[in-house]
């Protein structure tokens, strides 16, 4: 009955359009005075302040200011010429184009949002200026930006770790594999669709232009190897490897030629503004945590799933499609407080690798942010492209099925997700 009660609170709160961090520890304190225990609502914000005091967290500003640094020092342009010399003259250039900018700036960026408005801003309108329908254009942007997250360093990985305890070293590693296998299943699609509709090849490049790309922009698609190789060979912890990727950042000549007071306060104002908006969450989380353990509702709801069935197969779907119907309403990081705790007791006892279900998580929960009606990356392409939220929804729909198929090869051959962090283990 308690648990209800809190489910109800925050969902009334949330429809009447207050902030998901507000809403979610209004839920707890109603939770609290129903139950009769209004004389703990002192102690929530001493949980609050404990969910913070975690040394993983720092790694989420110093991400966020490394990819902002890139993003307004004009590496987006950079990484579009680089991805067009190394797929350009591939069928459907242009979209090839886009996918592996996407694969290259979510090893610096983490954030799907920021990277489908870097990216869409100018690959948008150059599909549309090459015959490109806008919609298809608008749906592959967004779809493609779902890597950013899954491709290290991921924000979704670290607050993961942040609320099991689970290595984000492993998680990062982890992510590489399911990363490049959607990177290349949504290439194969804009080939298939290239080669259908007769979709034009972007123009030749010289050699001196695709030399000039590739000095251009190689600093900044080998930060993510740098970090990853770091992590692997044990010179740095992932929360490290944060700080690492800034000063790298600082030291890229496309930056740091750009870089003015200007550039760097902005930078310094969106990394504040993002950080705080997670931070929050993440605060309120460990009071939604107390209240679960008051109920054992972890426990309960583990409980309930095992008693449908105990075969882990059958389990795993019900995980997948509980998450997939989270991610149409709920914010990535809501879902993340909400659910974690619960699968991480469901994972314990049907013997599940963290690693493994993180992935599995994960990869949900980015998948929401491209189904409608709360999906954030197709709103920034839709601003974009001036379409309708419905339109560059319905575009999405094959794009979409290709993220369920790799959903469902990451949830069912762990291999895919741990092969990578077994070699990191001694």
């Amino acid at each position: 009955m308690g648990s209800a009660i809190f489910f109800l609170g925050f969902a009334a709160f949330l429809v009447t359009g207050v902030p998901v961090a507000l809403a979610l520890a209004l839920g707890c304190a109603a939770f609290l005075i129903a139950t009769g225990n209004s004389d703990l609502l002192a102690a929530l914000p001493r949980y609050m302040v404990a969910g913070l005091d975690q040394f993983v967290l720092l790694a989420i500003p110093l991400f966020v200011l490394a990819g902002s640094l890139m993003s307004q020092g004009g590496m987006t342009e950079s990484i579009m010429r680089l991805s067009r010399a190394l797929v350009g003259r591939i069928p459907g250039g242009l979209s090839q184009v886009g996918i592996v900018a996407s694969m290259i700036f979510g090893g610096a960026m983490g954030s799907a949002s920021a990277e489908a408005a870097a990216i869409g801003s100018v690959l948008i309108p150059a599909m549309e200026k090459e015959g490109y329908p806008k919609p298809y254009a608008a749906a592959l942007v967004a779809v493609a930006s779902m890597m950013g997250p899954i491709i290290p360093p991921s924000l979704a990985m670290i607050i993961y770790g942040a609320l099991t305890g689970t290595s984000i070293s492993a998680l990062f590693i982890a992510g590489i594999v399911p990363g490049i296998i959607l990177g290349l299943a949504l290439m194969a699609y804009a080939h298939w669709q290239a080669v259908r509709h007769g979709y034009a090849i972007s123009e030749p490049m010289s050699r001196s232009e695709k030399l000039r790309a590739i000095v251009e922009a190689a600093p900044a698609a080998m930060m993510p190897v740098v970090l990853l190789a770091g992590i692997m060979l044990g010179w740095f912890t992932a929360t490290e490897s944060a700080a690492i990727a800034v000063l790298y950042t600082f030291l890229l000549p496309s930056v740091w030629r750009t870089l003015t007071i200007r550039v760097v306060y902005n930078a310094l104002w969106e990394t504040a503004f993002v950080t705080a908006g997670i931070m929050i969450i993440i605060g309120t989380s460990n009071m939604v945590a107390f209240v679960f353990a008051m109920e054992g509702l972890p426990q309960t709801i583990a409980s309930a799933m095992l008693s449908i069935s105990s075969n882990i197969l059958v389990i795993l779907m019900m995980i997948n499609i509980v998450l997939l119907i989270l991610g149409m309403f709920l914010d990535l990081v809501a879902i993340l407080i909400l659910t974690v705790p619960i699968l991480t007791v469901l994972g314990k006892q049907i013997g599940i690798d963290p690693v493994h279900l993180g992935m599995i998580v994960v990869l949900n929960v980015v998948i929401g942010l491209v189904t409608p009606p709360v999906g954030m990356c197709l709103f920034v392409t839709s601003a974009i492209s001036k379409l309708s939220i419905e339109e560059v929804a319905v575009a999405s729909l094959p794009l979409l099925a290709i993220c369920i198929v790799v959903l469902m090869l990451v949830t069912y051959v762990p291999a895919l997700s741990l092969f990578l962090p077994s070699l990191m283990r001694p």
